[in-house]
């Protein structure tokens, strides 16, 4: 039951994700970050398979790293999601990937950017997208609420309606979530929206209760 969205502001992306790391009936984790810093202005939020999701951000993170210690200069977003299509296509004909990515990043000539790709190598370049069973409740929301020049707390407002919706309707909806932004200050860490874990807090743990 993953869940993986992102949305372009004015000058800056926003990828969020669950925390949860889910086999069968079992939650085994609830801080399981799925939205991998790249580089300093690059995110990527995955979902699929545990092992394929994992090895495959790092597979293309390190890539960056080395294309960067090469050529001294890094890969813009574009190029950096061309690539990723291009490693998923490939696998796709050998061992593919089950994997999905939505890819944000921030470049100095073209601004803040979002990409979609999934497991078949599906590459678009978009406004606001999410994948897994989540999807289904947040795609709307965004349609919705979504306009081209939203401030960084609008954006996370929206994110925040969509989690909300997620928690309300989906039947086994993860609980945690982390919220990354970029922009031309870099790529980090905005907030985590828990309610179960060490590090719910008391309000959310009174809405779980109540």
């Amino acid at each position: 039951m993953e869940c993986v969205m992102g949305v372009v502001g004015r000058d800056f992306a926003v990828v969020a994700a669950d925390t949860s790391a889910v086999q069968s009936i079992l939650v085994h984790k609830t801080d399981e970050d799925k939205v991998m810093v790249l580089d300093s202005h690059k995110l990527m939020g995955a979902s699929g398979e545990p092992g394929d999701r994992v090895q495959f951000t790092e597979y293309i993170q390190k890539n960056l790293h080395l294309y960067q210690f090469r050529n001294t200069i890094p890969l813009s977003t574009a190029a950096t999601a061309n690539f990723t299509r291009g490693e998923l296509a490939t696998a796709l004909r050998k061992n593919p990937y089950m994997v999905n990515v939505i890819l944000g990043g921030y470049d100095k000539d073209a601004g803040a950017s979002l990409y979609y790709i999934d497991y078949i190598a599906t590459l678009h370049k978009i406004d606001k997208g999410a994948f897994g069973y989540g999807s289904y409740f947040c795609l709307s929301l965004m349609d919705k609420l979504y306009h081209p020049d939203m401030t960084v707390e609008e954006a996370v407002d929206l994110i925040d309606k969509c989690i909300k919706e997620i928690r309300l309707r989906l039947v086994v909806a993860p609980q945690n979530f982390v919220i990354k932004i970029v922009d031309k200050n870099g790529a980090r860490e905005y907030a985590r929206r828990d309610l179960v874990g060490d590090n719910a807090s008391v309000d959310a743990a009174t809405t779980v209760t109540a």
